[in-house]
């Protein structure tokens, strides 16, 4: 069963829809997976919301270890099958299965034993949230284990230009997960934990479907040995890529955390409607990010074939598709905030609030969509430095900010305005680097 598409050679336009519309729909089922929770959370109240939203940070802090070990394989992956190199490829994939299986069962067993002091950062003030937000850390990020390997999966899967068994997989996930949400939540009344198992129970059935698809897998996983030690220099390589963009993805948590707790000042439905927007939101960012990914396998392959008039066209061809992904999006945020937020909360004295978060987060849509996907090309290259640099300095930019504007009239709407802010210039300042970079790009014609 070979899924593989030819990223080296063909019409540009065409092949990267065909491999960035199965990833896109993959990210918009993740994003339909956090949707579909919060819609059926929501109706439990915005403490729930609040619970889930406190202990979700953790679950998107340990992105940052997933993509330590994700980006790196991708892009070693990537490159070695573009130059043709399938025993190198191998030797990359289970390194970075092995890390990722290292880094879950740390970061799970953190999780479960400081569970208590990780929701404590929060300052979080009713004790029903407290308690709702402890037990839905404790299994989320107890077995943690599961999410790493679907995402690791999932990569290493791009990497060979085959994304569509993981839109699949992730589809049966999504379809029992909507199926066992209000089961859990509602019939079995268990509440928050009831949507906390719903999740795990989806995540093991996406791995399951993985694992079937990587063992018919005639590209890469068929003549992997999962057990077979590696040498150092293979997870030397893999780190030395994936180390930036590993730092970013947890320094940019850890920022979100920080900013949380300024959230906090303001009440348990602050943090509600964060929760709420930022997932609404995430129809720009997820879909972005599987779009940077689906260039970064492209630009990968192209770069280590040395077609480097392939590459620059193919990245050309991106950066317009995600312009105008951002204008769309942009659009749609700002005038649809109310109707589309008062889907997840009902409450009356809430909506206006969500609607404040939306249209102020509607002017960095285009930017976010312009980080994302030059990010990813930058990434494609091994140049994960650039991106990370970028993010991590701006988007610790936001704390000052933050500091700065909560305090002025805006209050509350200060600190989506600083999130704003930042995001455009993130957006900005990526574009001026990936234009000098690309002027280094060698300029000969395709091999």
């Amino acid at each position: 069963m070979n899924k593989k598409m030819n990223l080296l050679e063909g019409p540009i336009f065409s092949t990267l829809m065909k491999l960035s519309l199965p990833i896109m729909g993959t990210s918009f089922i993740q994003m339909a997976y956090n949707l579909t929770d919060m819609i059926w959370i929501g109706k439990l109240g915005s403490h729930a919301v609040a619970a889930v939203g406190s202990a979700g940070m953790y679950m998107w802090l340990s992105n940052g270890l997933i993509t330590l070990s994700k980006m790196g394989g991708q892009v070693c992956v990537g490159q070695s099958i573009g130059a043709h190199q399938k025993e190198s490829a191998t030797q990359y994939a289970v390194g970075t299965i092995h890390l990722g299986v290292l880094f879950g069962l740390i970061y799970g067993m953190f999780a479960l034993i400081f569970h208590q002091q990780m929701i404590a950062f929060f300052h979080l003030t009713s004790q029903e949230v407290i308690a709702q937000a402890e037990i839905y850390l404790m299994l989320t990020c107890g077995f943690v284990i599961v999410h790493f390997m679907n995402q690791i999966l999932t990569g290493l899967m791009t990497a060979i230009g085959n994304s569509q068994h993981p839109f699949i997989a992730t589809t049966a996930g999504l379809i029992l997960n909507i199926i066992l949400d209000p089961l859990f939540i509602f019939t079995f009344d268990m509440g928050v934990m009831g949507a906390a198992l719903a999740t795990i129970i989806a995540q093991v059935v996406v791995f399951i479907f993985m694992i079937v698809f990587a063992k018919r897998d005639t590209i890469l996983f068929d003549q992997m040995n999962i057990l077979e030690k590696q040498k150092k220099e293979v997870f030397y390589k893999i780190l030395k890529i994936g180390v930036p963009t590993g730092i970013q993805s947890m320094c940019f948590t850890f920022i979100s955390m920080i900013i949380a707790r300024f959230i906090a000042t303001f009440g348990d439905v602050a943090i509600a409607v964060q929760k709420v927007g930022s997932q609404i939101e995430s129809i720009t960012w997820m879909s972005t990010e599987g779009f940077g990914s689906a260039v970064n396998a492209f630009t990968a392959q192209n770069y280590g074939a040395k077609s480097y008039e392939r590459v620059t066209k193919g990245n050309s061809i991106s950066l317009k598709t995600s312009l105008l992904w951002g204008l769309l999006t942009t659009f749609l945020l700002f005038v649809f905030a109310r109707p589309v937020f008062q889907i997840f909360i009902s409450e009356k004295d809430v909506i206006p609030l969500g609607v404040d978060y939306l249209q102020i987060l509607a002017f960095s849509q285009l930017f976010v969509c312009i980080e994302g996907t030059l990010g990813g090309i930058l990434n494609g290259l091994g140049k994960t430095y650039i991106p990370s640099t970028v993010s991590i300095t701006l988007t610790a930019a936001r704390i000052p900010l933050v500091m700065i504007l909560v305090n002025t009239p805006l209050g509350l709407n200060g600190i989506w305005w600083a999130i704003t802010l930042s995001s455009i210039a993130k957006g900005i300042v990526i574009l001026i680097c990936f234009v000098f970079t690309f002027k280094k790009l060698p300029q000969n014609t395709e091999v």
